[in-house]
């Protein structure tokens, strides 16, 4: 497998914490799963913190940031049966990755953690 791409990034929780406030940048920012999922979360602000450097860490890992219309909430970040945290892939991500790289497969890997103060993304864009 060949590494296409990698991205990072961190988010100072309270940053996130401010902007949660506003319910417009809730809707614009996150899927309709994402804040249902929220509800079920003890910490809503590092569990949107954590989403939020995720899709910015896929971005990154593109090499194109939020062009191409492309915004975040084409991106979803949902969680496995053992709470492990996945991009989905949407049809839309599936061909700009396909199109940008010219393949046909492709996998993208997400880390996520938080900490007190900082929530923190990495993923990794790999050729199948």
């Amino acid at each position: 497998m060949k590494i296409l791409g990698i991205g990072v990034d961190i988010v100072q929780n309270k940053r996130i914490k401010k902007l949660a406030k506003n319910k417009l940048f809730l809707k614009r920012t996150f899927s309709k799963k994402e804040i249902e999922f929220s509800k079920k979360n003890f910490d809503k602000i590092c569990y949107y913190s954590k989403r939020f450097a995720a899709k910015e860490a896929l971005v990154k890992s593109l090499g194109t940031g939020f062009r191409f219309n492309l915004n975040f909430k084409d991106i979803e970040i949902l969680n496995d049966k053992f709470g492990k945290p996945y991009y989905y892939i949407s049809s839309k991500i599936d061909r700009m990755i396909t199109k940008r790289f010219k393949i046909k497969k492709f996998d993208l890997l997400l880390s996520i953690a938080d900490e007190k103060d900082y929530s923190v993304a990495f993923t990794i864009l790999q050729k199948k």
